[in-house]
């Protein structure tokens, strides 16, 4: 009977020590095995695409009541508060078209932090950009691996789309992103959700303008007066990084908003 005794006590003991280790690789896994909570069901899925009403007189442009609304419930962001004269500069990177080392130049002349939200491609041909981007303070946000419209894709896929490329800045950088743009700017209650659950902020933008098109260059005065016609408080800007044209324009844009009395804030630094 003692050596019954002991033989169980051993074997719970074994048991015991399993289920510790087993807790502890759960735990420093759980970046990759996120769970979704039940209640991203039942939200709405209908696809929005994110549109603002401008004002090129600096006051802060409209959102829509109802955009703005669903932003706040899943704790996202687009725009700061109306009092302090704060700007945020932010690019979205698809794809290298041969300007992103001049843009890091003129922001590094110029001392300003900007957040690129890059795609799987883009990491995976340009990781030396990404590394510098890390490496100069700037923010690399999530664009999502492949640039699909997310209210069109599973909630199961959502996760993944943004997850893989998740894990694989941090196992090549070490580091952890925070920020999110969907792609397109298209979003549903449902995949805003998921992004929250997810521990991502959904940034979005309140200045944005015809700038994607590499075929509808060499129009600087117009990139120009739409920029700056339209800087106010709070401005998160979007601009497209494939655009020689705003590579060109960027330091003079820089200099003059200083000079109209806006000051340059990184997203680590948002205040809405």
């Amino acid at each position: 009977m003692k050596n019954r005794k002991i033989i169980t006590i051993l074997s719970c003991s074994v048991i015991i020590i399993m289920f510790s280790i087993c807790v502890i690789n759960t735990n420093n896994n759980m970046s990759n095995q996120t769970v979704l909570t039940s209640s991203i069901q039942g939200l709405s899925n209908k696809k929005i695409g994110w549109g603002i009403k401008r004002n090129d007189n600096h006051n802060q442009p409209d959102l829509g009541s109802k955009n703005k609304q669903l932003l706040n419930e899943a704790n996202g962001i687009a725009m700061g508060n109306n009092n302090d004269k704060y700007v945020y500069l932010t690019f979205d990177e698809g794809y290298e078209a041969g300007y992103t080392s001049k843009i890091l130049d003129t922001l590094k002349d110029n001392n300003v932090k900007a957040a690129f939200f890059i795609t799987a491609h883009y990491l995976n041909t340009n990781s030396d950009l990404v590394k510098r981007m890390i490496d100069e303070g700037h923010i690399v946000g999530n664009h999502t691996v492949n640039h699909k419209s997310m209210p069109d894709l599973t909630d199961e896929k959502v996760k993944s789309e943004i997850m893989d490329l998740h894990t694989t800045v941090f196992e090549k950088f070490n580091y952890e992103m925070k920020y999110l743009r969907p792609p397109m700017g298209e979003f549903s209650q449902r995949t805003l959700a998921i992004i929250n659950e997810l521990g991502y902020t959904t940034t979005m933008w309140s200045f944005a303008y015809d700038d994607w098109n590499e075929d509808n260059q060499g129009r600087e005065d117009y990139a120009k007066q739409k920029i700056l016609d339209n800087v106010h408080n709070g401005a998160i800007i979007l601009l497209h990084a494939n655009s020689k044209d705003n590579t060109n324009i960027l330091d003079y844009c820089i200099k003059q908003i200083k000079n109209m009395g806006y000051e340059f804030k990184s997203l680590e630094e948002f205040t809405k």
